[in-house]
């Protein structure tokens, strides 16, 4: 967890610092063999070098990134959990709570669908 000190220093506000701690801890316990990393000023997990799941701070929630193939296949639950998705990424509101059999379950489909890849991200 130590990479990602420096990121949740730099989040103003304590609740949403505490919060994005809570789920990068939750992540690195689930799934102890993933890397954690920060690129591009964005907290991230990668396994064998490629990336799984990403997550940054905005103002009314946490954007999660775990690449456009898992928003479409999981679409449908990121919905019935209330949150909002764009193409790449969906929104978990500060004030909502965190789905975290969702987060496994995409965590979960990446390592299994890019089992043997060897790019960082999709192609």
């Amino acid at each position: 967890m130590g990479v990602f000190t420096e990121y949740l220093a730099s989040i103003d506000n304590q609740e949403h610092r505490d919060r994005t701690e809570e789920i990068l801890k939750w992540v690195s316990n689930e799934f102890p063999n993933m890397e954690p990393l920060v690129k591009w000023n964005t907290p991230m997990f990668s396994n064998h070098g490629t990336f799984i799941i990403g997550f940054s701070t905005a103002k009314h929630h946490l954007s999660v990134s775990p690449e456009a193939v898992t928003i479409t296949h999981f679409y449908n639950d990121i919905a019935r959990s209330g949150y909002s998705a764009t193409k790449g990424l969906f929104r978990i509101p500060w004030k909502k709570q965190v789905n975290f059999e969702l987060l496994r379950k995409m965590i979960d489909f990446n390592i299994q669908d890019k089992e043997g890849y060897t790019n960082f991200w999709r192609k």
